[in-house]
């Protein structure tokens, strides 16, 4: 049976992996940009270099199946991506290939953006919603709980470190994601739209 866990470094490229796999209103992304490295260098592995600590996963003896990523205080973070990340990213991705056959509405222009600009982080409710998170479980560990626990535990991560509420934004597509963040309590914020979801929740 899968157990959370706290995340290692030795997770590092199954955490990659899991993006890619997710990343495509919950489903695989393989292909759909041409360099299949993008998604989880924009929203996956910064988290677990910055934060490690906030990380969590859901593995068996085998593999990693599912993880939730967060940060506590994400204007911070997106001080350290500047610094840290940025230099790299923009050395790893010069330039904005060619559109793929897939043609996503979040363009690979958009993606390279987002991994260029982490301003886009900083929202306006940031006062009161500090933190953030990004939570990604393959197809087979959906529906069993798994999804609930790991933000239970980032949750109680964060509220142990003081942190009184966390926000996350999502694919307006993936229609299960929105169903399942809305059961377990999360709410929009003021600074949400129809194409561009903004959901907050206490930690506590």
């Amino acid at each position: 049976m899968p157990e959370i866990r706290r995340y290692r470094p030795a997770d590092r490229e199954a955490v990659a992996r899991i993006c890619l796999l997710t990343a495509a209103g919950g489903g695989d992304a393989t292909g759909v940009y041409s360099d299949d490295t993008l998604m989880p260098e924009v929203f996956a592995l910064p988290y677990v270099e910055y934060a490690p600590e906030l990380a969590f996963v859901v593995a068996d003896e085998e593999r990693v199946l599912g993880y939730v990523l967060g940060v506590a205080d994400t204007a911070d973070f997106i001080e350290w991506w500047k610094r840290e990340w940025t230099p790299g990213f923009a050395a790893r991705h010069p330039s904005v290939a060619s559109p793929t056959a897939h043609d996503p509405a979040f363009t690979e222009a958009d993606l390279v953006g987002a991994g260029l600009d982490p301003e886009r982080m900083r929202i306006a409710e940031l006062a009161d919603y500090p933190a953030h998170l990004h939570i990604d479980l393959l197809p087979e560990l959906q529906g069993m709980g798994f999804g609930r626990r790991l933000i239970d535990a980032l949750r109680a991560a964060l509220a142990a470190r003081g942190v009184a509420a966390v926000h996350l934004g999502m694919d307006a597509a993936n229609t299960g994601a929105r169903a399942f963040y809305d059961r377990l309590g999360f709410h929009e914020l003021p600074s949400s739209t129809p194409n561009a979801p903004l959901l907050g929740i206490a930690t506590s």
